[in-house]
């Protein structure tokens, strides 16, 4: 977690100093992206709000993306990710959506994706989306490793757009 604190302050920082905010959608990395954005004082110059979107009913109840919407997507792919990132900007007013689904363990998910799958996707004034499998069932550590990539994409982006 102190990984985590460490680059959540870092693209705080760059947020901040960019005076851009950011709002989250994550799923198998359980909020870990949100808390590492938060665990630095002054958050709210740059974190606008998130939801932790694990279920269908999640995502319509938090997000209100209609089943229409998805059909014919996997939950664990990138045009979700995508969808997810695109409709948190909107919907929090952010610079910055980013997103995350995937399979954290010990067993995969329902799609097929082994457990250590996940996709990451990012929409503001850039938009990028990622497939990572870390090849291990360590549900804690694949949650660490959902949530730290999502933030080096972000960190990434940020100096780039």
């Amino acid at each position: 977690m102190r990984d985590l604190k460490a680059l959540g302050a870092e693209v705080g920082a760059q947020l901040k100093a960019r005076g851009e905010k950011v709002a989250v959608a994550e799923s198998s990395s359980g909020g870990l992206i949100s808390a590492a954005l938060l665990g630095v004082p002054g958050a709210s110059a740059y974190y606008l709000g998130g939801a932790v979107v694990y279920t269908g009913k999640a995502r319509m109840s938090l997000l209100e993306i209609p089943r229409e919407a998805v059909a014919g997507m996997r939950s664990a792919s990138e045009p979700y990710a995508l969808l997810l990132a695109r409709t948190v900007r909107e919907r929090f007013g952010a610079d910055w959506g980013i997103s995350e689904t995937g399979a954290a363990g010990p067993t995969g998910n329902g799609y097929g994706d082994p457990p250590g799958h996940t996709c990451i996707a990012l929409s503001g004034p850039v938009e990028l989306a990622t497939t990572l499998r870390t090849g291990s069932d360590d549900r804690e550590a694949n949650m660490e490793a959902f949530a730290a990539a999502a933030l080096e994409l972000l960190k990434r982006a940020t100096v780039e757009a």
